[in-house]
């Protein structure tokens, strides 16, 4: 069965997780990258006009990706990101327009101080009701490669 871990990561937290993940499954990787990078200012969630603000608070907004990446040669896609406002950030959504999850798992991983997985991976749900989620998991920097394991296995 061929896997992908798909990532989004502005800090570094997600892409080291992923890295993780990739390492322990075997499986491939790719990052999600935005066409402009975000900047410090973009992503200062305490200024209503940041650019990550502005994206949140516009359901309909889907910035842009520099690649689509290519899943179709995938059974399982692990796609993570931060938690930004509760939620996916609006660019995992320009990800999942961008692709073809017929017949695919998907399975969510996300990082964050303090927030669940529970509102992303259940928006991603309701958003997408036609792609196959099987489930969803917040990992920390004491995630073990047993605790990965045991998640996929689910």
């Amino acid at each position: 069965m061929s896997k992908i871990v798909c990532y989004f990561s502005c800090s570094g937290v997600t892409k080291s997780m992923a890295s993780i993940i990739s390492d322990t499954i075997g499986a491939d990787i790719f990052e999600i990258e935005p066409s402009i990078p975000y900047t410090s200012e973009d992503l200062d969630w305490t200024n209503k006009n940041s650019r990550t603000s502005v994206e949140m608070s516009d359901k309909s907004s889907r910035p842009s990706i520099k690649s689509d990446g290519d899943i179709s040669k995938y059974d399982t896609v692990i796609i993570g990101f931060p938690v930004w406002w509760y939620t996916a950030p609006n660019i995992i959504n320009t990800f999942i327009e961008s692709n073809n999850f017929d017949g695919k798992k998907v399975y969510v991983f996300v990082t964050s101080g303090s927030s669940s997985v529970d509102s992303s991976f259940n928006n991603l749900k309701k958003e997408y009701p036609n792609i196959n989620f099987i489930s969803g998991k917040r990992f920390d920097s004491s995630v073990t490669k047993e605790d990965i394991l045991y998640w996929l296995n689910d």
